[in-house]
């Protein structure tokens, strides 16, 4: 065998494992093909399944949606009712604003001398009434009647109580403890 012979050997030796080598990936590229072409032939059957439930769904949307639609009507005239009230409430509010500011520009304008007798004749008032309250319930029992020289003495003291929270109340409305600044 000459040099030429053995050249051409090597090179179909070669040509033999390059076409082995081919032959396995060209199966292996056939078999990934198969896959594929076993894939594509369950699609229809997988789309039509896939539609079938996404048709549903929107069936189901669009049920959904209408009956949202129905008790939204439904809905709508308390919503309006709601708005009507706040509108009122604010009203009212703005109305029982404007009272009060003009009660306290009124207080405001008012001399010293005056709010002490205000603030003197309330608590005169709240220990009458108090004194009141507290001799109706001691005379719906009968074992606690009053005897009329207790009665006198209790007098005295509430006459002297109401005394001493009228001279309380004046201090306080002069000192101003009870009266909001607003400058």
């Amino acid at each position: 065998m000459s040099l030429s012979g053995i050249g051409v050997l090597l090179i179909g030796i070669a040509f033999l494992i390059l076409a082995i080598f081919l032959a396995r990936v060209l199966n292996g590229v056939a078999g990934t093909l198969g896959g594929i072409n076993k894939t594509l032939d369950q699609l229809p059957d997988q789309l039509d399944g896939i539609l079938g439930e996404t048709g549903q769904l929107i069936r189901h949307s669009n049920d959904t949606l209408s009956d949202v639609n129905v008790k939204l009507e439904n809905l709508t005239p308390m919503f309006q009712v709601v708005g009507d009230v706040g509108n009122t409430t604010r009203n009212l509010t703005s109305s029982v604003q404007n009272v009060t500011d003009a009660a306290k520009r009124k207080v405001d304008h008012v001399d010293e001398e005056t709010r002490n007798k205000s603030i003197g004749g309330i608590y005169g008032t709240a220990a009458l009434g108090y004194f009141a309250v507290r001799k109706k319930k001691a005379m719906k029992s009968p074992e606690s009647y009053p005897r009329p020289g207790t009665l006198l003495s209790e007098g005295e003291q509430r006459s002297n109580d109401i005394e001493r929270m009228k001279a309380e109340a004046a201090v306080a409305a002069k000192t101003g403890k009870y009266v909001k600044e607003d400058r």
